[in-house]
């Protein structure tokens, strides 16, 4: 099967092997002769994959038995509301990093329209275009008073990324690590909620995985929405209502395909090695390949970038389809270019691509 190489920021490129797997397990799953889409998500083959999952999961994290791992729906966009619902009380605060960061922090403000809650916007990279990440967290009188304090490691529209996990204080902090979970090792102990769709690293769209410390659940808010409190699915076992089923089997085959490839420590090892290859395009021709990120921000998940001129980025696209290298336009709110360089994404696609950026820079520099 000749396949393009898939550069999409999210869906995005999934193992070759994963999806063989799936394929070959779509007429019937383990023994049950049904379909993974049509068996009962009580019964006990799915049982046995979604604790399989989040038994996988933790292994890769290093998540202790103190926290509680969710599969849900809605999507990183459905917790931006969901965790300030269940444990905002007065005061919350954010670091304002790029457009996701932006969209969280928006949903916050929306609970504060007719209560006395504060929003405290402790960083913002707005001004600077959101070109870089803050080197700590921004610690300080207003977050000693707040409920948590949020973050997001990895913007995908921007391209930029914490470097390392933050070193917390008392403050509980939370995190959107939609965009770059499983690709790197990740001290869990500096986190009191971890949540992230599963559409970039872990498997299709339609799960979201949220890792949760128990001891939070002492400060939820009373009277939420039965489906809006994280306590419902922590004693339902994420099975109070149908779970998304094929997402969370997929999630289970790629982590099963983690393991295999050596866990987080080789996947890091592998981003860094690949998104190197194309930053040092960009360093090597500024005035051509201009990127977003600050250096020391750059993201190993997205690589975002610029040409000249518009039209030229036309053409850049254009061409870069034909040698099926598919996906590369930048989000519609920035424009300009973005290789997302996912866990799956393969040594083949990104030496494709680099070579292919050579060539376009001779012909049109």
């Amino acid at each position: 099967m000749n396949r393009p190489f898939n550069f999409s920021a999210g869906p995005a490129v999934l193992p070759l092997s994963v999806l063989k797997k799936a394929q070959s397990e779509l007429l019937a799953v383990a023994d049950t002769g049904l379909s993974i889409l049509e068996i009962s998500h009580r019964s006990k083959a799915f049982m046995h994959i979604i604790e399989e999952a989040e038994a996988r999961l933790r292994r890769l994290l290093g998540i202790s038995s103190e926290y509680h791992v969710l599969f849900l729906q809605g999507g990183a966009s459905l917790q931006f509301s969901m965790l300030g619902l269940n444990f905002f009380k007065s005061r919350a605060a954010y670091v304002d990093c790029g457009a996701w960061a932006e969209k969280a922090l928006k949903e916050a403000q929306k609970l504060t329209t007719t209560t006395d809650k504060t929003v405290d916007v402790l960083w913002s990279g707005k001004s600077g275009n959101y070109t870089y990440m803050p080197a700590e967290l921004p610690y300080g009188e207003l977050s000693l008073n707040s409920d948590y304090l949020h973050i997001t490691s990895n913007e995908t529209i921007q391209g930029v990324a914490i470097s390392q996990d933050y070193q917390r204080q008392n403050t509980p902090v939370f995190c959107d690590m939609s965009s770059d979970i499983l690709s790197r090792p990740v001290d869990i102990s500096q986190y009191d909620l971890i949540y992230a769709g599963a559409q970039k690293n872990m498997g299709p769209a339609g799960v979201t995985v949220v890792i949760l410390k128990d001891s939070l659940l002492a400060q939820t808010n009373p009277g939420l929405p039965t489906m809006l409190d994280y306590r419902t699915h922590i004693n339902q076992a994420s099975l109070y209502n149908t779970p998304p089923v094929f997402s969370i089997y997929v999630l289970n085959l790629v982590c099963e395909w983690l393991e295999a490839e050596g866990g987080l420590t080789a996947m890091h090892a592998q981003n860094r090695k690949q998104s190197n290859a194309v930053y040092a395009l960009l360093d090597e021709y500024p005035d051509f390949y201009q990127g977003h990120a600050r250096p020391d921000s750059r993201s190993l998940m997205n690589v975002t970038f610029t040409l000249p001129n518009t039209k030229l980025e036309k053409t850049f696209l254009a061409e870069a389809e034909k040698q099926q290298l598919m996906s590369l336009k930048g989000h519609r709110s920035v424009g300009g270019i973005r290789a997302s360089l996912y866990n799956a994404c393969p040594d083949e696609a990104v030496v494709a691509l680099t070579a292919f950026m050579q060539t376009f820079y001779q012909q049109h520099h």
